[in-house]
């Protein structure tokens, strides 16, 4: 028997009186993960430094009340659509649907009121905890009812294994991802700019002056976003997107396979995270629009204090013909898998 145990109690009570459950994980190697059936939010990961001190790395709030006043998306699942969609509209088998403008020129991260906002059903199957979701057809303009499961795992090998699968009974986009911002500094960090970042992909998205890209896939080559080999995260930070630091999307092939993607470390504590995943890209965002936020035990998270490392499909798929595509249809599964490894370096 694995050494991993999962105890439920309560995280607090929505502003219309729901209870919210909250998950702890807890790992033979001193791992502490907790997810809450709110936005299937994870709101703590505490993982031991190289002389065995043990922080929380991931940023959050201490109340449901803060995540229910409205947040950048910290530990949640993203969806129906995780990123941006250009102008909210896309056209589907000749029909054209409408989406929230939530960001000015965009649709981002599922609408007002995505998968993030949700009360997800719970239920344990030994230490997997299994979240699901039923989006009605046309919630937040969006075709087809969609049943989404989200498996959260960890493993006595220090992985959080994130499952997620998806059907409808109409053709729809999808697209889901976690959005957890991490400082392996400890969630109250100032910065990341101690961090060193290597992301494995030859090539990345460009994009246009309104963040959206462009439709074309650029090699990294000789360009200040290419990461293959670690990169002290300042430094670099400096000189990309005139010094805002990444929003990026990295291209990846083998879509369906597990592949390692990205390693992060912090060389004064050691501890390391490496991300696994079967999606073709990953965004890399350091956090340039976090402005002041007050977080948990009273840190205040600022600009540059983290870093997210989201595993999906490309942003604006549903308006690129060239991009993978986005599209499930009636009888077909959506699934998608991560694994985020928490390790420590010599």
């Amino acid at each position: 028997m694995g050494g991993v145990t999962v105890e439920k109690d309560i995280f607090g009570k929505t502003k219309d009186g729901q209870n919210v459950d909250r998950y702890t994980f807890k790992n033979k190697n001193n791992i502490t993960v907790q997810v809450i059936r709110y936005g299937g939010i994870v709101t703590t990961i505490s993982v031991p430094d190289r002389n065995g001190v043990v922080e929380d790395i991931c940023l959050g709030f201490d109340t449901i009340q803060e995540y229910e006043k409205g947040h950048p998306y910290f530990g949640a699942i993203v969806g129906r659509f995780a990123n941006r969609i250009a102008k909210g509209k896309f056209e589907l088998d000749g029909e054209t649907y409408s989406l929230p403008l939530n960001q000015p020129v965009c649709c981002l991260h599922g609408g007002n009121h995505g998968f993030d906002k949700k009360l997800w059903d719970a239920t344990l199957d030994g230490t997997r905890l299994i979240l699901q979701y039923i989006s009605k057809d046309g919630e937040e303009g969006f075709p087809g009812e969609v049943t989404t499961q989200v498996v959260y795992e960890l493993t006595d090998e220090n992985e959080l294994y994130i499952d997620y699968t998806a059907t409808t009974n109409k053709a729809t986009p999808i697209n889901l991802t976690n959005h957890a911002y991490f400082n392996l500094a400890g969630q109250g960090a100032k910065d990341v700019y101690d961090h060193t970042a290597q992301i494995t992909a030859e090539e990345y998205l460009l994009y246009n002056e309104h963040g959206l890209p462009t439709g074309e896939i650029a090699s990294v080559e000789k360009t200040a976003f290419d990461l293959r080999r670690p990169v002290r995260l300042g430094e670099r930070m400096k000189v990309v997107n005139d010094g805002k630091g990444f929003d990026t999307n990295y291209c990846f092939d083998l879509v369906g396979q597990r592949k390692f993607m990205a390693r992060m470390e912090h060389p004064k504590n050691g501890r390391s995270l490496e991300v696994y995943s079967t999606e073709p890209g990953l965004q890399f965002y350091t956090s340039y629009f976090l402005d002041g936020v007050q977080g948990k035990g009273g840190a205040t998270y600022g600009r540059h204090s983290a870093f997210c490392l989201e595993t999906q499909h490309y942003p604006d798929s549903v308006n690129q013909p060239s991009f993978p595509s986005t599209i499930l249809r009636p009888g077909e599964t959506y699934r998608h898998r991560t694994w985020y490894k928490f390790g420590i370096v010599a």
